[in-house]
This record gives structure tokens, C-alpha cells and sequence, in this order.
């Protein structure tokens, strides 16, 4: 009944009229292996009509004032400037534009309920299990079902050695509000959790700490208490090896096995590995939204080589030189390991099928996400989640925006969710989301800084109704039964009216007033010493 309901969703989907035709369809295109969009990492969300004031483009786009800083793609002049190549000039990302009001009304909320509570993760881990997978098994047992999974550090139960933290999620794409909620684990080398030969704890979450310390910065971070003695280390540079400690200072190099590892400046040693689920929204009885057990996407990082800032500057300015002359980003498949983006990372996607089952994504599927891990100049070492965790001991768990606050980034004053809304114009960015518009923005347009404030924590400010959450699941069902992910995966709910089929000289560039710095990082150390005061 689900499909048929399904089927019918897909039947009533309408192209917008001013769409070009298109010479094949998404299966046509990967079944002959050709690439429909050669600038897929260019996301929509880089053909938003910023009007010369509204500013979705800084979180992503920076040219840091520290020029150590391990990412040289020094893109800030981007902001607004749609400056692309002639074939990046046109949207690819034409599901934007279907008008999906008939095939939303055609799903009812029984279904779209039932449908994201089912539990597709299971069979993906059993299949990596299997002589089917060839590749490296990176499954966590349990995972569908979110923190129980994990314990109260946040190492996962099975194992596999994941390890759950809790961070803010990134402006705006990661709000629940816009479309999916998720998580995100890390996994160190196998070296770097053991003592002569064997598994330690202790070790494990020593080394963690110092890798929290080496994007954060600061010369003290605190964990669950850790033993000295076991470890041998003085943690707290006290003289004395102590049977517990929690605070922990920064060294030069990682311990136990990995004592030969440098700790290096916003960099991640070689083997470091991350997990990342997005969910739908699931919707309880009583309107409480949390993450669902089905899960649109699996995706994975690694990193298979490690490169320091000279590697890394070099390689940055080969990027430059090609964009300089217009060559369209390159594809490095690596088989069953994933893609490479060529900055020593390998990526590696599942994503559902039209029956929900989580598949292999196909090659331009991979593509487009070497987009956010390797063209932008926000990201520390390619990532997102891990330089903006929760500082020390509290960031350690599966992630809760129940026990968050709108922190500012560094360099800023008011929460930088608060700063997110004002310099954007919208909940979005798109500015479509008409319910962040009528929580937080008054009718002229302006921010409500007020109701902003007034929020108790991260869960009321960024989740979304009951009825929106669902809107929005089905929203998604309907592009994963029409498997148009090449045409775009973003769950809107109408075609965005701020969004631009085409750039061309009449679109306004953002006014220099209206182009910002932002440190991906946030300013935990500041928002603890107010809460003290």
C-alpha cells in the first residue's frame, strides 16, 4: 500500500516550464555512465539571488586573517559572486523546481509515520558483513536506534570503537527545521586506542582529547576521569601519575601506541575516520521530533594519507590554477574504497533506493559531495561536525540539541545562529522556510532578536512542527521513488522563489558591506565563562 501510495506521489509530480528539456532520464544518464552535471559540486544552495545583501555564502567561503591555518582554498571573494564556469553557469539542480503540492497531498501521514520508522540500517550492516562487500566494514551494530548504541562516554556498545560526540550543526543545511536530522561518530586508528598491543580506554580517549585540544587550540581540555597510571602520562603536568585525573593539557604527540604521532595544528592523523547518518524526521505521538530509524543517507570519510601544510598549500594552489582556467573539478573513483578528494581524504556514500534499501551511491551521486569536503574555505581539514563539538568532558555522547545553546563562533559576540538569521534574511538559505519567518522575523523582515533570545536551547529553535517534519519526509520520499538524486536531493517543500535558474550580468553581487568572517568554531570557553559569572 506504501508504494502504491508512493508510485502515485511520483506520477504527480509537475516540471516547471521554464526547465530545458532534458536529453535523458536520471537512470538513462547512469546507466550509460554519463555524467549529467560535470559541476556537481557546486550545491544549490550557491545559486541563492543573495538581492546584494542577503548572505547565506559565509559560513562556507573564508579567506582567514591566519595564513596557518591548514586550508588555503582562500575563497572569500566567493560570497555572492557567482562566479562560475560556463557550464556551472546553468542550475543542475532542477528538482528545486518541481512543484510537488498534488504528490505531498497524495501521501497521507500514516504512511510517510510508518514509512520512517522502519529500520534499513540493519540489513546494510549484515551486507557489509557479507562476501558481498568488498570493501572495509564500517557499520555500527545498533546505530538505527541512535544513542543506544553508544554508552554514557559515547563509545559504541558493538565494539567497532565509533565514538559519538555532541556538536552544533551547521548553518542552515543541517537544521532539522530544513529537512533531516543526524549524527555524526569518530573512529582513530587502531593504534591510537591501544597500549602494547592492546586495547585501552584510557588511551583512547586521551588521544581523542589531545585531537580536540589540536583544532581547538586551547592548552586544557577535561574528560571522564582517566587514569595516569595506566596510561603513563601526567595528563595534568602536575608531577605525579594519578589513578584519576580529568583535565588534560595539549602535548606534541598522541600516546600509547601512537606515541610516534605528532599532534598537528587542525589536522587529523592518518586513519582517522568519520560516520555520518541523515535521517528523516520522526514524529512521536506527543509532537516530539527526533531522528528516525530509517536513514536517507550512510556516509563515510577516511583518511588514507596524511599531508602536512606544505603537501596541502601545494596542492591548493594546483586547485587555483585549474579554477583560473575554467577546468571542471575532476572525479576519482577508488572503487569499493569510495571517491577521493584528492586532499587525502576517500568519501563513501549509501543512499536509499526506490524501495527504501540503502544502496552504493552511484559515481556522480559521490561526486557532488567532494563539493563541501575539499572546494570550500570554512571547513579544518575537509570536516564540518568534529571542529565545532561541545568542548571537553559534556561533548562526548550521542548528540542532544536539548543540552546546546546558541554559542557564538570565535571572533563574535551574540550566538551564531542569532548572527546566522540577521545577516541571511531568512531560516534558510533559500529564504523559504516560511516557519523560521514567522518564529523569528518580524513583518518587515527584520530579525526578532527577542524571540531568538527567548529560546531555552537548540531542540525548540531548530525543530521543526509536527506537521512541517512531515511535509518534509514526504517531500524526500518522493525524489527517493523517482531515484533523481543527480537532479537534486534537497527536500523543499515549492520551488524556491530566491533561487536562480540561470546567472547571468543582471543578478547582483553581494554589496561589500555585506560580506562577513566566520570561524567555523565556536566559542564554548566564552559562553561557559558567562553562564559562570
Amino acid at each position: 500500500m506504501a508504494e502504491e501510495a508512493a508510485a502515485k506521489v511520483l506520477a504527480l509530480r509537475k516540471d516547471n516550464s521554464q526547465l530545458e528539456p532534458l536529453k535523458h532520464s536520471a537512470r538513462e544518464y547512469i546507466r550509460d555512465g554519463v555524467y549529467y552535471n560535470r559541476e556537481a559540486p557546486i550545491p544549490p544552495q550557491c545559486y541563492t539571488r543573495t538581492e546584494g545583501k542577503h548572505n547565506p555564502c559565509y559560513v562556507c567561503h573564508q579567506t582567514y586573517s591566519d595564513k596557518n591555518r591548514p586550508n588555503f582554498a582562500y575563497d572569500g571573494a566567493l560570497q555572492g559572486s557567482y562566479e562560475f564556469s560556463e557550464i556551472g553557469l546553468t542550475n543542475s539542480w532542477r528538482n528545486l523546481f518541481l512543484d510537488k503540492s498534488e504528490a505531498l497531498a497524495a501521501l497521507s501521514d500514516q504512511t510517510v509515520d510508518a514509512y520512517v520508522d522502519e529500520d534499513n540500517y540493519s540489513p546494510l550492516v549484515e551486507w557489509m558483513k557479507s562476501d558481498a562487500w568488498q570493501g572495509e566494514v564500517l557499520a555500527l551494530q545498533g546505530l538505527e536506534d541512535g544513542a543506544a548504541a553508544f554508552d554514557e562516554a559515547g563509545l559504541a556498545k558493538d565494539g567497532s570503537r565509533w565514538v559519538a560526540f555532541n556538536y552544533k550543526p551547521f548553518p542552515s543545511t543541517f537544521w532539522p527545521t530544513n529537512g533531516s536530522t543526524d549524527d555524526t561518530m569518530i573512529r582513530l586508528a587502531e593504534k591510537f586506542s591501544s597500549k602494547d598491543g592492546e586495547y585501552c580506554q584510557d588511551v583512547y580517549f586521551t588521544n581523542l582529547a589531545l585531537l580536540e585540544l589540536a583544532f581547538s587550540e586551547q592548552e586544557l581540555t577535561t574528560v571522564r576521569p582517566l587514569s595516569e597510571l595506566i596510561v603513563g602520562v601526567d595528563f595534568n603536568c602536575d608531577g605525579l601519575l594519578n589513578k584519576e585525573v580529568t583535565p588534560i593539557r595539549a602535548r606534541k604527540s598522541y600516546v600509547g601506541d601512537a606515541n610516534d604521532v605528532a599532534v598537528a595544528r587542525m589536522l587529523y592523523p592518518e586513519g582517522t575516520a568519520f560516520l555520518h547518518t541523515v535521517r528523516y524526521l520522526d514524529v512521536a505521538a506527543d509532537g516530539t521530533i527526533t531522528p528516525s530509524r530509517r536513514m536517507k543517507e550512510v556516509r563515510y570519510m577516511k583518511k588514507q594519507r596524511f599531508l602536512s601544510e606544505a603537501q596541502l598549500r601545494s596542492l591548493y594552489y594546483a586547485e587555483h590554477k585549474e579554477k583560473h582556467f575554467e577546468a571542471l573539478p575532476k572525479h576519482r573513483s577508488m572503487g569499493v574504497r569510495g571517491t577521493s578528494n584528492t586532499l587525502g581524504w576517500l568519501l563513501l556514500g549509501f543512499i536509499e533506493d526506490e524501495k527504501g534499501v540503502l544502496r552504493r551511491q552511484h559515481p556522480e551521486e559521490e561526486f557532488a559531495c567532494t563539493g563541501c569536503h575539499k572546494a570550500i574555505g570554512s571547513t579544518l581539514d575537509q570536516t564540518f561536525s568534529f571542529p565545532r563539538k561541545v568542548v571537553g568532558a559534556d561533548g562526548w555522547g550521542y548528540l542532544d540539541l536539548k543540552k546546546q545553546k546558541d554559542v557564538p563562533s570565535h571572533g563574535e559576540e551574540q550566538g551564531e545562529f542569532l548572527t546566522y538569521l540577521e545577516r541571511v534574511g531568512g531560516g534558510d538559505e533559500f529564504r523559504q522556510n516560511q516557519e523560521m519567518q514567522r518564529k523569528f522575523f518580524r513583518e518587515d523582515g527584520s530579525v526578532d532578536r527577542e524571540a531568538v533570545m527567548r529560546v531555552a536551547d537548540l531542540y525548540e529553535m531548530l525543530v521543526p512542527s509536527a506537521q512541517r517534519a512531515r511535509q518534509l519526509n514526504k517531500a524526500y520520499l518522493s525524489l527517493v521513488r523517482s531515484q533523481e538524486f543527480i537532479f537534486g536531493r534537497d527536500a523543499v517543500l515549492a520551488p524556491p522563489k530566491n533561487v536562480l535558474l540561470k546567472v547571468d550580468n543582471v543578478d547582483e553581487p553581494l554589496r561589500d558591506e555585506h560580506r562577513y568572517e566566520y570561524d567555523i568554531r565556536l566559542n564554548w570557553h566564552q559562553a561557559i565563562a558567562k553562564r559562570g559569572k
